[in-house]
């Protein structure tokens, strides 16, 4: 590379990081709650990235919380171990073999890579499950389903604890029943509901969409309550992006400031959505923008 094209380039980044003061700034101190899909997970260099986008995060004043899902590596194990699953209206039923898995899988497996790769970056991460200090207690979603849980009580103190020692918790999406059982929650359920309980400022929900579209396929930046429920009645959010929207609703009923929904596989994609005036994804709040679509 010729010296000329050097020097633009390091014009260009103190320009970037420049710019991202303000940012900074507007989430120092801020809890941000970040679901990392399974798919979003893909490689060790997908991984690294994420962990080290973490920890730069809590370097510059963040509270960040991972929940994270990993249902290809369920269905791996499940495949391996020969655990043939029912299914009624296309969703898995979770019975006790199944679930032993689930938590296998997710409290072990995933959640101790993620951990990790956050502490391979410098971070001090720590792995829990819904059950741990009875964060998630859940009750049966559907009999239909086994122990498949939604959950009906929260106690985030365990998490507060965890970020007052500058710990960042990486939280498996497994809860506790009121009578002893072992529940696997949905990924996208558990960090709402755990995005709340903590009133967040931030939910991202990593997927591997770039984010809501609309009528003509085009990504929408900025979306209020009202309007994502508008484009479900009409059909234009349809299939998998339902329980997603759902789930944002939900949070921000709860207490959630925002949510975003943004592509996990692109490269930083949590530090372009908040170090950057145009984001990353959609952003979803109750009421429309007042000012600047990400200005708040």
């Amino acid at each position: 590379m010729k010296k000329q094209d050097m020097n633009r380039d390091w014009i260009a980044t103190a320009r970037t990081l420049s710019q991202a003061l303000p940012y900074l700034q507007r989430y120092e101190g801020a809890t941000v709650v970040i679901k990392l899909g399974g798919h979003a997970m893909g490689s060790d260099e997908a991984m690294e990235s994420f962990a080290r986008d973490v920890v730069l995060m809590q370097q510059v004043g963040v509270k960040p919380v991972v929940v994270h899902g990993g249902g290809p590596m369920i269905n791996d194990l499940l495949k391996r171990l020969d655990i043939k699953s029912d299914f009624v209206n296309g969703k898995r039923v979770t019975d006790k073999a199944t679930v032993e898995v689930v938590e296998m899988v997710l409290s072990g497996l995933v959640n101790k890579r993620i951990v990790q790769a956050i502490n391979g970056q410098g971070g001090r991460a720590v792995g829990i499950s819904g059950k741990d200090a009875n964060l998630m207690i859940c009750e049966q979603t559907d009999p239909n389903l086994g122990f498949v849980g939604t959950p009906v009580e929260m106690n985030p103190g365990i998490v507060h604890e965890l970020g007052d020692e500058n710990l960042i918790p990486v939280i498996a999406p497994v809860g506790a029943g009121r009578d002893g059982e072992t529940f696997n929650v949905n990924g996208d359920t558990a960090a709402g509901a755990i995005a709340a309980s903590l009133k967040a400022d931030r939910l991202l929900l990593l997927t591997d969409v770039a984010g809501v579209k609309g009528a003509e396929g085009e990504v929408l930046t900025s979306l209020s309550s009202a309007q994502i429920r508008k484009l479900t009645e009409d059909g234009i959010i349809a299939g998998g992006m339902i329980p997603k929207t759902e789930t944002a609703l939900d949070a921000i009923a709860g207490g959630v400031r925002a949510v975003v929904i943004l592509d996990g596989r692109a490269p930083n994609a949590c530090l372009l959505e908040l170090y950057t005036e145009h984001g990353a994804g959609s952003l979803i709040r109750d009421s429309a923008p007042r000012v600047t679509p990400r200005e708040d």
